[in-house]
């Protein structure tokens, strides 16, 4: 090894990566990266480096991007799941894939910014404020409607709680949903189609794999009234999102709160940046200073255990 490995940390968009954690203290040379990068530009950035630190799943680490960094020693992800990196392509080049800590209340919180924002029209009115306009529209009630949950993990659970205090009626279906653990976390399990048929408010909060990917089509898009609104804090690929952009364009939802989308960053002119029942925020779930400052604490904790020689939270 290198006397000083050189450490590249990406898509530090805000800048604050240096900021939240002592990264003086290990014997690295650090280099950010704020823009977002192409592949091309990812391998320019990484060449030569031995440590590469990601930013959740912002940045893909695929094969074929691998066989371009032959000095590549370590990779850290902020959180302890991150789906674009090639676990098993790292194996085989023996290098460790670390993780970090991760709180569930940041995108938990998020999930009733969105659902508030949407149903008290909080951005059209602020702007009619500002124009000089008062009071342009009515809002939505959530005590005595129904909250729906699509997944009910340690995320979804603590949406749960926030709308029972609202006053809502809570029920949640996910394929592994048990009456016990519903009834645990003080919500009622329904059967799939009966969710969306009840939904006034739809909230995803399931992992991202073979059989979720596209759970929300057409047909249970079908299921929601024309009144219902669709939150999703979680993963874009839950939702086919040419279905989603179908049914509010032709408003068979009455909108939907995004801050995850298919590609990040939501390239200039695609439909769901101004789209008016959409409100969207650039992937925010995590963004919060406690959060910041617990990945970044622990990815220097990464670096110094893999120095050590002892890696520590690989991801397997």
């Amino acid at each position: 090894m290198v006397a000083n490995p050189r450490c590249v940390i990406l898509d530090d968009y805000q800048g604050v990566a240096t900021t939240y954690a002592d990264w003086s203290a290990l014997p690295v040379d650090v280099e950010v990266v704020r823009e977002h990068l192409d592949p091309d530009a990812t391998a320019a950035a990484l060449a030569g480096a031995e440590v590469a630190v990601l930013m959740r799943e912002r940045t893909p680490l695929g094969r074929e991007l691998l066989d371009r960094l032959p000095d590549l020693r370590l990779v850290v992800t902020t959180g302890m799941r991150n789906a674009a990196i090639d676990l098993e392509a790292c194996r085989e080049r023996g290098i460790p894939v670390c993780g970090t800590e991760s709180s569930k209340s940041p995108p938990a919180e998020l999930t009733w910014a969105l659902v508030l924002g949407l149903l008290r029209h909080v951005v059209p009115e602020s702007r009619a404020l500002a124009a000089g306009v008062w009071q342009t529209t009515v809002g939505g009630d959530l005590a005595g409607r129904t909250l729906a949950l699509l997944g009910l993990g340690a995320i979804g659970s603590r949406v749960a709680r926030v709308g029972a205090a609202f006053e809502m009626d809570v029920v949640a279906w996910s394929p592994h949903l048990t009456d016990a653990r519903a009834a645990e976390a003080g919500v009622r399990r329904v059967g799939r189609d009966e969710l969306f048929a009840r939904a006034d408010v739809l909230s995803l909060h399931l992992v991202l794999g073979e059989t979720t990917r596209g759970i929300v089509g057409e047909r249970e898009l079908g299921l929601l009234r024309p009144s219902a609104y669709l939150v999703n804090t979680s993963r874009a690929g839950l939702v086919d999102s040419a279905a989603l952009l179908r049914a509010l364009d032709e408003g068979r939802l009455a909108g939907a709160g995004l801050d995850v989308f298919e590609t990040e960053p939501l390239p200039p002119g695609d439909p769901l940046r101004d789209h008016p029942r959409v409100l969207a925020t650039p992937h925010l779930g995590y963004v919060t200073e406690a959060n910041y400052r617990r990945f970044f604490t622990a990815a220097v904790e990464d670096v110094a255990a893999w120095l050590a020689g002892s890696p520590v939270r690989e991801l397997r």
